[in-house]
């Protein structure tokens, strides 16, 4: 992920092994890491089980929150695909009953957007 991209927090892929390395504690035994992101500081992973969101908060980085959203909370999401002037891709994710969604987050280029809506769409269609 470029400067910019990092600047604007986009979101780039990361290694499934590097995913583990640094989260495997938060798994459930049987729990796999299907696919991840990173956002500067902040990371969302996709398990086979659910979404879990990694908020590193405040300067030093020390104070973090871990949220989990189950799919069968997911009640819709919608992708917007890059365009050429606009780079960028979006996910925006609502739970249940919220108006608003719950999750709203920017891919760069490197990301293939149709790719993460596969796997979100293989869980909460189920």
């Amino acid at each position: 992920m470029g400067l910019l991209g990092k600047i604007l927090g986009n979101a780039g892929v990361v290694e499934n092994d590097k995913l583990n390395e640094d989260y495997g504690h938060l798994l459930m035994d049987d729990e796999k890491i299907e696919i991840g992101f990173k956002l500067i500081r902040d990371v969302f992973m996709f398990t086979d089980k659910r979404l879990i969101l990694i908020d590193v908060q405040g300067i030093t980085g020390k104070k973090i929150e871990y949220k989990t959203l189950l799919y069968n909370s997911i009640s819709r999401f919608s992708i917007e695909t890059a365009g050429r002037i606009d780079l960028d891709a979006e996910l925006k994710i609502w739970l249940s009953g919220e108006q608003l969604p719950a999750v709203s987050k920017t891919f760069n280029k490197s990301v293939n957007i149709y790719d993460v809506q596969k796997v979100l769409g293989s869980h909460i269609l189920k």
